[in-house]
């Protein structure tokens, strides 16, 4: 059953302190016995989405209505207990906030907990709710899912209504959520896709080798097990290569486009209230303010044959792997110019979500070094197949116990 939130601490560092939230959900309804954080891009009626910004909310109105997604889970009997905090305006992937603090990774503390759902990550990690919603545009599930080591799904593109949630780049972002168990992320999915989840599992696993290549010995050891164990749960298995002319290329493009979009999105907000913001965001978002029309073009192309390559490669049937993450959490307060480097890898194995819209789902099971840090293997499926990914976790979680 749920726990009271008035029993609840936040240990990890996970939540916006106030205001308090608690709403409870319809009884006797099929998450009824959950309760779950929403990532503070969502709007929650009546309080501020503050985005990680401490200007955002000061220059938007209160909102009126929940979220859709919000709503469609407090209509399914789940209860809100708090919501979560970003990275700032969710320009992120390390979960480090200058402004409400970085919550901490509860599965190898030192650690960054990954972003920029890292609060929603830690708290479900930490065990202080049941699953708890984030966002996905170029990574903000998965990379968080795999460094603290749990279940993180990014939909398809477009699957799911996102009404409600602050865009950033429109062209890829998604809303997901995160769990501890496989059932937990089905039963969730089964409500916000209103879809059951098949009984019959895909015939068909794509190894992405390039992409466990790029990911190097250590990783590539570590998924090992992970990756024998999936493999089992398949009639026929085969390597290839998820971007044919390279995953970087895939990765510049996304980047490109991604930030051509952020700053469509933030531009008037800066030039009209001139915000506070942290060097790495207003660095980023200058950048983006100089991308020409030509570049754009370019990495839209990129975009458009890269989402024909995986509709192919992705047929009804078939599912693709491949490590989330290059490496596992970095250490917190690392200086910039190595962070600039860690973001870049990342990208590399990220960027396919954003760019293609295929929809992933990130498996914890695997750790790296002394202090054990998680890492996650992934699975892919075709544009519109993502409960064909919620069978194989299920299947693959029955498999381990």
């Amino acid at each position: 059953m749920a726990k009271s939130p008035l029993h609840l601490r936040d240990p990890h560092g996970a939540m916006i302190a106030k205001p308090t939230i608690l709403l409870s959900g319809s009884p006797g309804k099929p998450l009824s016995d959950l309760r779950f954080t929403v990532k503070d891009l969502f709007d929650v009626a009546g309080v501020p989405t503050a985005a990680g910004s401490p200007d955002w909310p000061e220059t938007r109105p209160l909102p009126q209505v929940h979220a859709v997604i919000v709503s469609q889970l407090l209509d399914a009997g789940a209860t809100l207990i708090g919501k979560t905090i970003t990275d700032e305006i969710s320009l992120g992937i390390l979960g480090e906030n200058k402004f409400d603090g970085t919550p901490e990774n509860p599965a190898c503390p030192g650690r960054v907990p990954g972003g920029s759902s890292a609060g929603s990550a830690a708290a479900v990690a930490g065990d202080y709710c049941d699953f708890a919603l984030g966002s996905d545009t170029g990574g903000s599930v998965r990379v968080p899912a795999s460094f603290c080591g749990i279940y993180g799904i990014r939909p398809t593109h477009g699957r799911l209504n996102l009404e409600g949630l602050m865009p950033q780049a429109p062209s890829s972002d998604t809303a997901g959520w995160f769990a501890r168990s496989a059932e937990t992320l089905s039963r969730v999915g089964r409500v916000l896709y209103q879809e059951d989840i098949p009984n019959r599992l895909n015939h068909r696993l794509l190894i992405a080798r390039d992409a466990f290549a790029f990911s190097g010995s250590e990783t590539q050891t570590a998924l090992t097990p992970v990756l024998n164990r999936l493999t089992k749960l398949f009639r026929e298995v085969a390597e290839v290569d998820m971007a044919p002319h390279g995953l970087e290329q895939w990765s510049e493009a996304q980047r490109t486009v991604q930030a051509a979009e952020f700053w469509q999105t933030f531009s008037e907000w800066i030039d009209h209230h001139n915000p506070r913001l942290s060097y790495s965001v207003a660095r980023n978002l200058f950048i983006a303010s100089r991308i020409e029309s030509s570049s754009l073009k370019s990495a839209q192309l990129v975009k458009q044959q890269a989402t024909e390559h995986m509709t192919s490669l992705l047929p009804r049937g078939t599912l693709l792997c491949l490590p989330t993450t290059p490496f596992c959490a970095p250490p917190v307060n690392l200086p910039i110019h190595q962070t600039d480097a860690l973001r870049l890898q990342i990208s590399v194995l990220c960027s396919h979500g954003g760019l293609t819209g295929v929809p992933h789902v990130s498996i914890p099971g695997a750790t790296i070094g002394l202090d054990h840090a998680p890492i996650g293997l992934s699975i892919i499926a075709g544009h519109n197949h993502d409960t064909d990914l919620l069978a194989a976790s299920l299947a693959l979680e029955a498999q381990h116990d």
